[in-house]
């Protein structure tokens, strides 16, 4: 700890590099030497009343006990006598507390006492001070350099303090290197024993968010806004957008002349792929463009479950689903809706073999099968348990009675079907019942 002849320097260095009000350490110091000197003064069985006061003048602490005056000191400790009162206070008066400079060097004593709790106060004051900082900049860009990597942690300085990459944050199978540059957004601000800690991300999506607006000004000015984010951090990216204007591309703004933009943005996230698509309230258009690059030929909807069959040609099917089914997963996530691809031969087999099971019901010919198919009677089930009216209109029947036959009909196969599966799982493995006859004979 500094002599209190360089105390005042350390303060207004400490005031200058962390940003704290001057007044502020003045009053931890006051307080920390406060309770150093009480507690050497208890050390000897001593009890006063004491004041600590900085001196702004020579930039000392001085430290004073309080005395009362009397005409004869029964307790020098406690009391001083009228004739020393009034060389410190010319209108002392019997009875009267003055306060009493203690020695330097008793003062020196505590100041060296007080040492880390006064460390301790100046580190809370600074955790004040970035906290007030940093406390609305959650989401924001955040600019620094590498300092150094401790369990995984990459610890980058922000200048006045330092923030923390938790490997969570870090994108997988980036790398870097003390004294290189990292942006990032800041993601969390957690309230600590130590002081606030700073938390950085780079894998969250809205890391990308940021980096588009930071460069396209179109977004900035609020022509061009971005819908959603889907992201597979170190993989993919795709993002939707909309513009407000007609006469600006939201997807051309954000690419850029020749690329530049969209590139930029690549280049900070170490080349991750990213798609940029148009935003449609439609869903199932904006399905279709959020599985760009693949081509889509049919999409059919369940708007109860919120899912989507989508149909695309069979060279497609790799395309649409993407490598690890990386594509069809982030363009769900993009979209908020279950996506399950299929190809058109898919379809074209699942559909016959549904028309086949549709005709094995009494007076069920080929049209009427294509018929019930395309208006959503794909099982025995459907047919079932479907409402009559509906049934009538959807397969062409001349009336309900018709319908009704046909229900029946199909309740009959189900209920064979079940009992037949029944039947089916309750049968002894052939291997099994060999060998039971074989022990018995």
């Amino acid at each position: 700890m500094a002599t209190m002849t360089e105390l005042s320097r350390v303060m207004d260095s400490v005031c200058k590099d962390k940003g704290i009000e001057k007044g502020e350490i003045v009053s931890a110091v006051e307080e920390a030497v406060l309770s150093a000197a009480q507690k050497l003064f208890r050390m000897q069985d001593k009890e006063k009343e004491l004041e600590v006061h900085f001196n702004e003048d020579d930039g000392d602490v001085e430290l004073f006990e309080f005395k009362t005056v009397v005409d004869d000191i029964a307790d020098p400790d406690m009391e001083i006598s009228v004739d020393e009162a009034v060389k410190l206070d010319p209108e002392a008066e019997l009875g009267d507390q003055i306060g009493v400079k203690i020695n330097p060097d008793f003062t020196r004593i505590a100041i060296q006492n007080a040492k880390q709790k006064i460390l301790q106060s100046i580190k809370e004051a600074e955790g004040k001070v970035i906290y007030e900082e940093f406390k609305n900049r959650k989401g924001e860009l955040i600019s620094g350099i590498v300092r150094r990597v401790e369990r995984k942690n990459i610890i980058v300085d922000l200048g006045r303090t330092e923030a923390i990459l938790p490997p969570e944050q870090q994108v997988p199978r980036e790398y870097y290197k003390p004294k290189e540059r990292l942006r990032a957004i800041l993601y969390e601000i957690k309230e600590t024993k130590r002081g606030p800690q700073l938390i950085l991300s780079r894998s969250h999506r809205d890391f990308v968010r940021k980096l588009f607006e930071s460069e396209v000004p179109e977004i900035g000015d609020q022509i061009v806004s971005i819908k959603a984010i889907a992201r597979d951090p170190g993989g993919r990216t795709k993002i939707a957008v909309t513009s407000n204007d007609t006469d600006v591309d939201p997807v051309g703004a954000c690419v850029g002349m020749r690329g530049a933009r969209v590139q930029n943005v690549i280049q900070e996230l170490k080349g991750e792929k990213i798609d940029i698509v148009p935003w449609s309230s439609d869903a199932a258009r904006f399905a279709c463009n959020a599985l760009s690059p693949a081509r889509v030929s049919k999409v059919i909807i369940d708007d109860d479950n919120k899912s989507m069959e989508i149909i695309v040609n069979d060279d497609q099917l790799s395309l649409a689903i993407g490598r690890r089914g990386q594509n069809v997963r982030l363009a769900s996530q993009l979209s908020e809706w279950k996506i399950d691809i299929k190809t058109e031969s898919q379809v074209k087999r699942e559909q016959q073999d549904v028309v086949t099971l549709l005709m094995s019901l009494p007076n069920v010919k080929e049209v009427t099968a294509n018929l019930l198919y395309g208006e959503g009677f794909h099982k025995l089930e459907d047919i079932a348990f479907a409402d009559p009216e509906t049934l009538v209109k959807s397969a062409g029947l001349k009336n309900e009675e018709d319908a009704l036959k046909l229900q029946t009909a199909a309740r009959i196969a189900l209920k064979d079907k079940l009992e037949q599966m029944s039947f089916t799982e309750g049968e002894a493995p052939v291997g099994e019942s060999g060998n039971a006859a074989e022990q018995e004979q």
